[in-house]
């Protein structure tokens, strides 16, 4: 996959049509300093503009594999636009999420995009790892990469309430305790 060319595309197509998006993911990992590996791009975005996104995908030469109230997943026709999957905001939390998004520079500030905080992506990774319990490892261990790598800068009235919703507030409290511990 092209990363930079699927950037760029989407980058472009979306200010044209003026969609609102954040990155999500790993590539949004890289921008709060948690390196980690990753083969495709994620980003979240408003469901209004979900029609719009899907033509603009299906006419780049995308081909759409799921849809649901809560995601889009394209792959691409060609093996350098890769995959590219939408987490769709249509929720309270998600809305917020993408409205306190900030530009940050990715591939070694190649490019400036709106990238969801710390915080936020922390939020996801909880309800990932909530509703999928095959998950809970691999973001239990970026949630605490997370928290050491931006711990002065989180806004923990934002993490309490995400571990309260799926009513692990423990794990949370746990995790602030060995970080502080650490440090």
């Amino acid at each position: 996959m092209d990363f930079i060319l699927v950037f760029k595309f989407i980058m472009e197509a979306f200010k044209r049509e003026n969609i609102n998006f954040a990155l999500i993911g790993g590539f949004a990992l890289q921008a709060a300093g948690v390196t980690r590996t990753t083969l495709d791009i994620d980003m979240l975005i408003l469901s209004a503009d979900s029609s719009k996104i899907k033509k603009i995908m299906l006419t780049r030469g995308y081909e759409l594999i799921h849809k649901s109230e809560d995601v889009l997943n394209f792959v691409g026709k060609k093996f350098e636009l890769g995959r590219v999957d939408f987490l769709i905001a249509h929720r309270k939390y998600t809305l917020e999420m993408i409205r306190r998004a900030e530009e940050k520079p990715v591939f070694q500030g190649k490019i400036s995009i709106k990238v969801l905080k710390a915080e936020d992506q922390i939020g996801l990774k909880v309800q990932s790892s909530s509703n999928d319990p095959k998950r809970y490892h691999k973001d239990m261990a970026d949630i605490r990469l997370l928290m050491e790598n931006n711990y002065e800068k989180l806004d923990m009235k934002v993490l309490d309430e995400y571990f309260k919703l799926f009513n692990r507030q423990n794990e949370l409290a746990d995790l602030k305790k060995e970080i502080k511990h650490a440090k």
